[in-house]
């Protein structure tokens, strides 16, 4: 099946917070939280009794996008090497990860530099189906969907920043 591209489509962000590592730490593993920052994830929570952050761990996310349109994904921790990197795939219906979210951190003193990093997966997601049913503009809406996932993250992480006390 061509993708158009969809599989290894990659975004980011890097945002200088002025919050220590470790309370950026706290706060890009409090999955709970995120529907506080983040435009489009409203409701985050672990699953199977986790009680820390270790690979392996789940958790379940629920998305509202501008059309409306809801998701409901579980997502498994792939790293967690406190207080450094943070990153999950994110799972559909379906055994293949549609995407993998990181965050990886940097101190430098009182701040911390936040890299983060969305790259698109191999199985099926919403931005596959949109490229199928027009794949004459497959390239304006992949970059659409990326450029709106990289705006996402520095709304989040600013959002972030300013709860958390920055």
């Amino acid at each position: 099946m061509d993708d158009y591209g969809v599989t290894g489509a990659t975004t980011g962000a890097e945002v200088l917070l002025t919050l220590p590592v470790e309370t950026v730490w706290t706060g890009i593993t409090a999955i709970d939280r995120y529907g506080e920052w983040s435009p489009e994830c409203y409701y985050g929570a672990w699953l199977d009794g986790a009680e820390a952050v270790a690979a392996g761990a789940r958790f379940e996310a629920r998305n509202r996008f501008r059309d409306g349109l809801e998701t409901y994904v579980t997502c498994v921790v792939t790293v967690a090497d406190e207080p450094w990197r943070f990153g999950w795939d994110v799972y559909g219906d379906e055994e293949l990860p549609f995407a993998h979210w990181e965050y990886q951190l940097e101190a430098q003193g009182a701040t911390t530099l936040v890299k983060q990093r969305f790259t698109h997966g191999p199985g099926d997601s919403g931005m596959r189906e949109g490229v199928r049913l027009h794949s004459d503009r497959a390239a304006e809406l992949i970059q659409g969907r990326l450029d709106q996932l990289s705006a996402n993250m520095r709304t989040t992480l600013l959002a972030m920043q300013t709860t958390l006390g920055g």
